[in-house]
């Protein structure tokens, strides 16, 4: 039963730094040199000097990136830039952005959430982790001593009830407003009515979470617990670290899995191999696991074969796209195809083994595509896309020899797949848009 807090939260005051659009950031992990620039010149308390600190010449284990954003923070709380919230809230936080034309409002709150172990409880993950990220995170963490960027959790609610609550009271109360590089909107409502945040931790308490997106930062948070309650033992005479220490807690944003706002984009592939030139080549090595239909020629043609990917809403319908005739086919996974993919990944379920991108990777590019000697071998990393805008701008330089169209898992598979322990696919789930940082960080002391 996750238990789900509320807290005094440390926020920029807008005395200090006029508009909250000037230093708010995405999070670090889709923060390249490019956009690192750009937020260090847009305002000199943006959170970019916490989340991703430039690596500067000389630093060693004494200065670096992580002792420098503690110093900033250290700083700016002392400066009055950071202020602590007077009393603990839940902060109701609603995503106003747009898609292909189309406007949506994502809805969620967060909340201090307390931190079990994946395959403790009721906190499912569904990707993998790299001890890489998880490293820089906890030198962070520990330099700092704040979580500064929310995981993103979802949990079932089909009645939107506790959103419902949570939005009935901040109704007709003006929000804090920030717009990041993208045009996202971000508002913020802090909820401190005792009141209402124990409706809401008594409506969540049955309730599991599924982890969307900051796996790193939780599994992080969770290290940094276990430090936190060695050195609190060896201090105390062996004994446990406080319930209510705020170490055993982590930042999350909680969104409902049936809220309308909340968009997972396809992840689509573009590939330089294997290089199949000819639709009817492509054809014959899918052999008797795919029914294909080739009707669609040039890159142009992206969007009318994504049109007829989305109409049937099927994991195992792909569009592939052959660059030596320009050619777009269609393919429906059969039930030979499937009886294939089971003795193919027989060490993953039955969920795992109907995904769109597991079918495409497993089954078509690793096996179907290249039989024989090679079969099974690693092939180069794709470059990913998610708007079909992007599929045919990719395809029209030419570069890549293979492009496939690929339905996103949707929250109902995560959910699946997640509840039997096991993880997804690499690059199979797109949350759009990420959630900015730099809107509440949570002190951990």
């Amino acid at each position: 039963m996750p238990t789900v807090a509320p807290f005094r939260g440390l926020r920029y005051d807008p005395k200090h730094v006029g508009a909250l659009s000037q230093v708010i950031a995405p999070p670090y992990d889709v923060i390249d040199g490019a956009l690192q620039s750009e937020l260090y010149e847009r305002h000199p308390a943006n959170v970019v000097r916490l989340e991703l600190n430039r690596e500067e010449p000389g630093d060693d284990a004494r200065g670096n990136r992580y002792t420098r954003a503690a110093k900033f923070l250290r700083e700016w709380r002392e400066q009055g830039v950071v202020m602590q919230e007077p009393a603990a809230a839940l902060y109701v936080y609603h995503q106003h952005f747009e898609v292909e034309g189309a406007s949506h409002v994502r809805r969620g709150f967060m909340a201090r959430v307390r931190l079990e172990r994946f395959g403790s409880g009721s906190i499912h993950p569904h990707e993998e982790t790299m001890s890489g990220p998880k490293q820089d995170r906890l030198l962070l963490t520990r330099a700092c001593r704040a979580n500064l960027s929310q995981v993103f959790g979802l949990y079932p609610d089909d009645a939107g009830e506790v959103q419902s609550l949570l939005d009935a009271s901040v109704a007709g109360q003006p929000p804090v407003e920030a717009v990041d590089h993208l045009g996202v909107t971000s508002r913020l409502w802090p909820v401190t009515d005792e009141g209402v945040a124990a409706k809401v931790s008594g409506l969540m308490g049955p309730k599991p979470v599924f982890i969307a997106d900051g796996h790193h930062r939780y599994e992080t948070a969770c290290n940094y617990r276990d430090e936190v309650a060695a050195a609190w033992a060896a201090e105390h005479g062996g004994a446990p670290l406080p319930a209510d220490h705020p170490a055993n807690f982590v930042l999350m944003m909680l969104v409902g899995m049936d809220d309308p706002g909340l968009l997972v984009l396809p992840t689509h592939r573009l590939c330089v191999e294997p290089v199949i030139p000819l639709a009817s080549e492509l054809v014959r090595r899918l052999g008797d696991s795919f029914t294909t239909r080739t009707s669609w020629r040039g890159p142009q043609a992206a969007d009318a074969v994504w049109s007829n990917i989305e109409l049937e809403g099927d994991q195992g319908v792909l569009g592939l796209y052959t660059s030596g005739d320009q050619a777009w086919t269609l393919a429906r996974i059969t039930p030979a195809g499937r009886a294939r993919m089971e003795a193919l990944a027989s060490e993953h379920g039955p969920a795992w083994r109907k995904l769109g991108v597991a079918i495409l990777h497993r089954l078509v590019l690793d096996e179907l595509l290249r039989p024989g000697e090679t079969a099974g071998s690693s092939l180069p990393t794709p470059t990913y896309v998610h708007l079909i805008r992007e599929v045919r701008e990719g395809l029209e330089t030419g570069r890549y020899g293979m492009a496939a169209l690929v339905m996103p898992a949707s929250v109902g598979d995560i959910r699946a797949v997640s509840q039997t322990g096991e993880r997804m696919p690499a690059k199979s789930t797109y949350f759009y848009p990420k959630l900015a940082s730099g809107l509440v960080f949570n002190p951990l002391e």
